[in-house]
């Protein structure tokens, strides 16, 4: 049986306001202050996984530790995330360490394409990525962004065919919104807002800016 949790009830749990679920997973990010008191905070993590047995991705920084959640059994969150989650915000806090969620992210490169199969061939070649869906690539070593072939039906070459998805905090894409226009960015395309804008810098290089939505299809 399942133990997925949908993310509305991933952040409406007790306990995960350190947390934002973004894409990939339930992501944190907190400010230790120190090399030390990271490297001790994910000394913590590891054991807190350890003795769940179900451990996290985890990066430690000089100023800080990223920590990112997911259930692959699922190919989604968890129960079992939802309860490392809490315990890890607990271990940070006891070593001083401060939760961050305003700098949670996730970053996706999308590849338009009219061939999928001859795009994603060369994409995970010249990666050294590893196939997950019929259209997804993913870096073994987890530490790139994943990949995304898109089925287009014929070439655009008015448009480029290659962009970012990015994932912010619902409570954070205005501000960004409103940072990449005041940089001179402009909407392409906001026939989908609040769900996803799609920007385009001076030159006409596209992004797509999305909050996680807590009632996405995805979500139910």
């Amino acid at each position: 049986m399942s133990d997925a949790i949908s993310p509305k009830d991933f952040r409406a749990a007790e306990g995960t306001d350190d947390w934002r679920v973004v894409g990939d997973g339930a992501r944190a990010w907190f400010d230790a202050g120190d090399f030390a008191r990271g490297a001790a905070l994910v000394s913590a993590i590891a054991g807190l996984a350890d003795a769940a047995g179900h451990h996290p991705d985890v990066d430690l920084r000089y100023s800080g530790v990223a920590v990112r959640l997911i259930s692959h059994d699922v190919g989604d969150i968890s129960h079992r995330d939802l309860a490392l989650a809490r315990d890890i915000s607990a271990a940070a806090r006891e070593l001083g360490a401060t939760a961050r969620p305003e700098l949670v992210q996730s970053l996706q490169i999308a590849i338009d394409a009219v061939d999928v199969p001859a795009v994603r061939a060369f994409w995970e070649a010249v990666l050294g990525y590893s196939p997950v869906e019929d259209a997804d690539l993913t870096d073994p070593r987890a530490s790139g962004p994943n990949v995304w072939i898109q089925q287009i039906d014929a070439a655009r070459p008015e448009r480029n065919t290659l962009h970012v998805d990015l994932y912010v905090p619902r409570d954070v894409v205005e501000k960004r919104l409103a940072a990449a226009l005041a940089a001179g960015g402009r909407v392409v395309n906001d026939v989908n807002a609040p769900e996803w804008w799609t920007l385009a810098d001076p030159e006409g290089n596209e992004v797509d800016l999305a909050p996680w939505r807590d009632d996405s299809p995805w979500a139910a």
